[in-house]
């Protein structure tokens, strides 16, 4: 008897998920199908980003030896021709490496591709900050102390990545804009950071030695 029952269930099964067949199997194809493309669409994708990967690393060493070749305008060019087809990894590095090679020839030119990274918000807040002091490094000389503020204050923070160069670059700037009250704020902030290098310690007390004495009230 139990057999028979056993029978009876097995069969009312088939019909069951026959009628769920007839009903459904258009969605039940469809949805195997497109689980299928897209797997295979994301192992494609992944060979393809492979692919430029390895096209872009290429692209890049060969970059890499212009420069050490000192063929900068050169280098220049085929960092650009990477920065303009590679993954984001190599796209971000063959970026801050043309503005390197384009400093040799025209600084103008390099603050520029520098702002460009600073502004470019998909490359990450570290990356941000360290084009802001590359560009900052390169006018010290030539901008005023009121654009290198503007640029690197927020950068000279407690905290920030890239604080210490940053107060240094400020220092310099406001000595040689005759601020020698903003020169004492930016290495007084550099003589109380604990964290502040040895060797940048030392040029900051070198560059407070040159600037006049407080007046004593």
């Amino acid at each position: 008897m139990s057999e028979f029952i056993d029978e009876v269930d097995e069969e009312v099964r088939r019909e069951q998920l026959r009628k769920l067949w007839d009903r459904y199997s258009i969605l039940i194809i469809a949805i195997a199908v497109l689980i299928i493309a897209g797997v295979g669409g994301w192992r494609a994708y992944q060979y393809l980003e492979a692919q430029k990967a390895a096209e872009a690393g290429v692209g890049f060493n060969k970059a890499i030896e212009l420069s050490e070749q000192n063929k900068h305008a050169e280098a220049e060019k085929a960092f650009a021709d990477v920065a303009a087809v590679a993954p984001s990894g190599y796209r971000m590095l063959a970026r801050f490496h043309q503005a390197a090679e384009a400093a040799v020839r025209d600084k103008a030119a390099a603050v520029k591709l520098y702002d460009e990274l600073a502004a470019d918000r998909s490359i990450g807040a570290e990356h941000q900050s360290m084009a802001r002091l590359r560009a900052a490094g390169l006018l010290v000389d030539t901008a005023p102390y009121t654009d290198i503020k503007q640029r690197l204050e927020s950068e000279a923070a407690a905290g920030a990545p890239f604080r210490h160069a940053s107060r240094e670059l400020l220092a310099l700037s406001a000595w040689k804009a005759n601020d020698a009250a903003a020169a004492r704020q930016w290495l007084d902030m550099i003589a109380l950071d604990g964290e502040t290098p040895p060797g940048l310690r030392s040029r900051a007390e070198a560059l407070q030695a040159l600037l006049p004495a407080v007046a004593k009230s």
